[in-house]
């Protein structure tokens, strides 16, 4: 048996706070720039300067909510922006502020009309800068994007469907600083790969939050509609500024400039709806366009299709997809296919115009790797070298492709990765499992996959989630469907009573505790019960008992999370923004390319909410600020 500890924990594990303070300095600086502003402000050394990592050129993502007391108005501070910067808050040609604001990137604007018009302005070293773009208006407390439902139709076997917005992604598809939605459109006979059965297209738009609708790719009927069919990454992976999507295609694919990928005639569906035959292409789509630059075959093939775990194609066609900055500075692309048994995950490079496989990692090749994956994966740096590894649920694939660790304790339907426990070092997984002879739920290092609590084996324990909900408790607490109570990071009972959800997070009021998000509403935890902040009107959760958003995460605004949600009637994106003031100010998300990256994987089968390489919560630290690079920089 493959020894799951077999990368032990460093001798110094503090170095790797020491790397995070590092992170501490201005974006873009050299190593020995970093070392001298750390030794002007007083921040602690890193033994070694931390790479920058390329993330997006960001507008300021201002918004303006409108509440019972006025305006929040709410904005980003990046990652390139200095440590020490301030903010001025203007009406128009008014400024709001009396000083300078240095503690907090929110406003309240108490009294003012819904149409208020307000940009925001840095001051460096006691200088004024440019405007800020004009804010986007929440003005009912939420921010409607219009989209447009594709025709229905009728499949073979008299299976009329029409479209309803399902999962997105976010991403620059034209360069301009500000987030784009990657939305896909499921038919309403969209199938679990279990089910046989005839679908309808899978169609992918891109769209600004204005509305206007920048392309439509039509997957075509080569791919069949579901949750593990058809996962997309959006992320801007040659460093040009503007983001690319890239997706699994075959036969009949018809790109945003209405050209076909492949045969446009073929046909491989089989009498039951399944696609067992015929070509299989990884592409990548310009996000401006829509337009196809390169198709390559998708690796792995699907070979003999029973090799997977039946004859029938069902664990055959179950994929997953990923970003990861897998040198430690820019971004490469992670597509997978299998988890039940074999698993295959290929890394790709998106460069000049054309893919190049970086690695490839087989499970046949790697004893104890079979058969531990998860309905979705997540990306971090989990050994603290600064590159980043795949957590595909019961292991874990090094930057390099190697097999880093297996707990070998089976597969799961939900998986948390981050700072769970604050008191240690490094990073954490909470798991669930779905083998009734191994445990329920379990915690491990992330480093070196050593659980460090289980919970007895109890059957097919569906739903997990962690996070710090609770400032009664220090760190994140876990539960879980099928196990009684909340534990604290080091399995302690610390609650007897679980949330209502087991579901989403969301960063949301005001305090750094985080919220539950579970189908068209957020709540705050409380022992005794839980208090609804917030109901979304009019809109639909997806992904049938899933029950999440279209898409959850620290999209505008400060670092507290919008919530995105289809309208009924699948006409408009209802984005809803925090109306709560916060004194705490932490750089971007976006900016924290763990979160960032959580972001693009969202979307991949059982969505899960994305979490910071850092703790956020009760009795947090200072938080930490990345090492940034921006595009055209690398």
């Amino acid at each position: 048996m493959a020894d799951p500890h077999r990368h032990p924990r460093t001798a110094s594990p503090p170095w790797r706070y020491q790397r995070r303070s590092s992170k501490r300095l201005f974006g873009g600086l050299t190593a020995a720039t970093a070392l001298a502003v750390s030794a002007l402000t007083g921040l602690p050394q890193a033994a070694h300067a931390a790479t920058a990592r390329q993330v997006e050129r960001l507008d300021r993502g201002l918004t303006s909510v409108h509440t019972g007391s006025g305006n929040l108005v709410s904005w980003r501070w990046l990652a390139t922006d200095p440590n020490d910067v301030a903010f001025n808050v203007y009406r128009g040609g008014t400024r709001l502020n009396s000083s300078p604001l240095t503690t907090s990137t929110n406003y309240l604007d108490a009294g003012a009309a819904d149409s208020a018009d307000y940009t925001v302005r840095a001051v460096v070293n006691g200088v004024e800068q440019a405007p800020s773009e004009h804010a986007l208006q929440f003005r009912t407390g939420y921010k409607d994007v219009p989209i447009s439902p594709p025709s229905g139709g009728t499949s073979p076997g008299n299976s009329p469907y029409t479209y309803e917005a399902n999962d997105a992604s976010v991403g620059d598809l034209d360069g301009d600083g500000a987030m784009d939605i990657v939305l896909k459109w499921q038919p309403t006979n969209a199938k679990d790969n279990s089910q046989s059965g005839y679908t309808g297209n899978t169609i992918v738009d891109g769209v600004k939050l204005d509305g206007t609708r920048l392309w439509r790719i039509d997957l075509g009927r080569n791919i069949r509609s579901g949750a593990h069919y058809t996962q997309f990454q959006v992320y801007d992976y040659d460093g040009d500024g503007k983001a690319e999507v890239a997706m699994k295609t075959a036969d009949g694919t018809k790109d945003g400039t209405g050209a076909v990928i492949g045969s446009s005639s073929a046909d491989h569906r089989n009498s039951s709806g399944y696609v067992l035959s015929g070509p299989e292409y990884l592409t990548m789509f310009n996000g401006q366009t829509g337009k196809a630059m390169q198709s390559v075959d998708y690796v792995p093939a699907r070979g003999t299709v029973s090799s997977w775990g039946d004859s029938y194609g069902n664990r055959v066609d179950r994929f997953l997809a990923g970003t990861a900055y897998l040198d430690g500075s820019r971004p490469s692309l992670i597509m997978a296919r299998g988890y039940y048994t074999r698993a295959v995950i290929a890394a790709w490079d998106w460069r000049n115009g054309k893919f190049t496989r970086r690695w490839t990692f087989d499970s046949n090749a790697n004893s104890g790797y079979a058969g531990q994956g998860n309905h979705q994966l997540s990306v971090a740096d989990v050994d603290g070298d600064g590159k980043d590894e795949v957590v595909y649920g019961a292991m874990a694939v090094d930057d390099n492709g190697n097999g880093l660790w297996t707990t070998r304790n089976g597969h799961g339907d939900a998986m948390h990765v981050g700072d769970l426990d604050p008191s240690r070092p490094g990073l954490e997984e909470f798991k669930v499992d779905e083998d009734s002879s191994k445990p329920s739920s379990w915690m491990a290092d992330a480093r070196t996959g050593q659980v460090l609590w289980s919970t007895p084996a109890g059957g097919d324990n569906g739903r997990g989630v962690s996070g710090d909900i609770w400032s009664g408790s220090a760190g994140a607490e876990s539960w879980s469907s099928l196990v009684s109570g909340v534990r604290n990071p080091k399995g302690a009972v610390v609650s007897s009573r679980k949330p209502g959800s087991t579901n989403f997070l969301a960063w949301w009021d005001g305090d750094t505790t985080r919220e539950l998000l579970d189908g068209t509403h957020i709540d705050k935890y409380g022992t005794s019960g839980d208090t609804r902040l917030l109901t979304g009107s009019g809109v639909h959760s997806n992904n049938g008992t899933k029950s999440t958003p279209s898409l959850s995460g620290d999209i505008l605004g400060d670092w507290r999370e919008e919530v995105i949600w289809p309208t009924s009637n699948n006409t408009a994106l209802r984005i809803y923004s925090t109306p709560y003031q916060t004194n705490t100010r932490i750089t971007t998300l976006l900016h924290d390319t763990q979160y960032r990256t959580a972001l693009a994987w969202q979307n991949t089968a059982y969505n899960q909410p994305p979490h910071p390489s850092f703790f956020i919560g009760g009795n947090m630290p200072t938080p930490p600020r990345p090492t940034v690079a921006l595009p055209n920089s690398l």
